[in-house]
């Protein structure tokens, strides 16, 4: 692994702003990372994405696909969460990406020029174009090089959302395979995923951030019960 803890320090700077406003944040919450896969879980807006994006820019890991850019995204805070993070390393990234799912297409287009110039780098991503697979298989393509060929630090912000369930099985099967000198931190809502082999599971949904397992997380128990009697879920007479 690479980093082995990470400290969310006080003296937020507004405490009304995102992410500034988010409640597990400020509560200065520690994470010791116990296991090469940490999942991050919790509903939306409990602050899971927003601590992911300030680790990778806190380690010096530009988001694949790029930021967020429109107008209506604007927010001069958004980025600062980072400054109030500290982490302790075990030892220091070979090498490592933060993966956001929405800017895959992005990232997906920017390596069709890329391979215009150097076609071997086509090797890590399954052989050649990622637009010339579905989404799901790209998704799979672009992990399997990734985690296959290179050691390293890999932050990765909701990645079944490509995935059919069948294929988050398969995404959890190159999770066991990776080997030792990979460390994943990956925020998700599911449990597909969150049943990973010896992985390790924090939510976001308590006042602090803390270590659950599986069938203690809010993911497991609602997919359980709605699995069982969706019904009960569906009913418009409440």
């Amino acid at each position: 692994m690479y980093i082995d803890s990470i400290r969310i320090k006080s003296g937020f700077p507004k405490q009304n702003v995102y992410p500034f406003n988010i409640p597990v944040l400020q509560a200065g919450s520690q994470v010791h990372f116990q296991s090469s896969v940490c999942f991050f879980v919790g509903e939306n807006g409990s602050g899971k994405s927003a601590l992911l994006d300030a680790i990778s820019r806190k380690a010096g890991l530009l988001p694949w696909g790029g930021s967020k850019t429109h107008r209506a995204h604007h927010n001069t805070y958004e980025t600062q969460l980072s400054t109030y993070l500290e982490i302790t390393w075990k030892k220091r990234k070979q090498y490592g990406f933060y993966f956001r799912a929405e800017a895959f297409f992005n990232f997906a287009a920017s390596l069709d020029d890329i391979l215009l110039d150097d076609p071997e780098r086509g090797q890590y991503y399954g052989g050649g174009s990622l637009n010339t697979q579905s989404h799901g298989e790209s998704f799979l393509s672009f992990f399997r090089g990734y985690s296959f060929q290179l050691d390293g630090l890999y932050l990765l912000d909701e990645p079944e959302s490509a995935l059919s369930p069948k294929n988050q099985v398969e995404f959890v099967k190159i999770l066991t395979q990776s080997g030792e000198n990979k460390q994943y931190i990956i925020a998700t809502h599911s449990p597909v995923l969150l049943a990973c082999p010896n992985s390790q599971i924090m939510t976001f949904d308590t006042p602090q951030i803390s270590q659950v397992s599986y069938k203690e997380t809010e993911a497991y128990k609602f997919y359980r019960e709605y699995l069982e009697t969706p019904e009960r879920f569906l009913r418009t007479d409440e």
